[in-house]
């Protein structure tokens, strides 16, 4: 069975400068990425293609929705295999070529999501759980480019008081 979800979102450019786009440096890249009910994007290109760097870019943009997207089926995962998830985090990066012919593509993008678990007897099945993300993950699924995955998984330490608590028992 074939389930759609369609999804809309809205582009403002507000980079006109005065002149619009008269020459390649007479107009900025800025603009708004928006969608109804939720909080504005500001946008704009990669400053080596005279955008302005305190903004998100489309390539930024597109290697988060990669790593958000295998974040969430992580999470997703985790919870249907009973693998308690206390912290996530990620350092993704990706690589994008120009051609010669003024275009370009991502040619690939490497996530490394740093896991903390609660149970030390799961790392393991933690670990081995990002597969089954990176297959579910629809974003991924869309690219055509590969996307590696360098995951880490470690179980929370225990606190100073459950360590004294655990020395104590013993003890007796």
């Amino acid at each position: 069975m074939d389930i759609t979800h369609d999804y809309a979102v809205q582009i403002e450019w507000t980079g006109n400068r005065g002149t619009g786009t008269s020459s390649y440096r007479a107009y900025g890249r800025e603009h708004l990425v928006t969608a109804d009910g939720k909080h504005v994007i500001e946008g704009s290109s990669d400053p080596t293609f005279h955008g302005n760097a305190e903004r998100w870019n489309p390539e930024e943009l597109l290697l988060a929705a990669l790593s958000q997207c295998h974040m969430l089926s992580y999470l997703h995962a985790a919870t249907r295999n009973g693998v308690t998830v206390l912290a996530y985090t990620d350092a993704a990066t990706g690589t994008m070529q120009q051609t010669a012919d003024g275009g370009g593509h991502f040619t690939s993008a490497t996530l490394r999501p740093r896991v903390t678990i609660s149970d030390p007897t799961q790392i393991d099945l933690a670990q081995s759980l990002h597969a089954q993300a990176a297959a579910q993950c629809f974003i991924a699924s869309s690219v055509n480019f590969p996307v590696g995955h360098e995951p880490q998984t470690t179980a929370a330490e225990t606190t100073a008081a459950e360590t004294t608590a655990a020395e104590a028992s013993a003890a007796r």
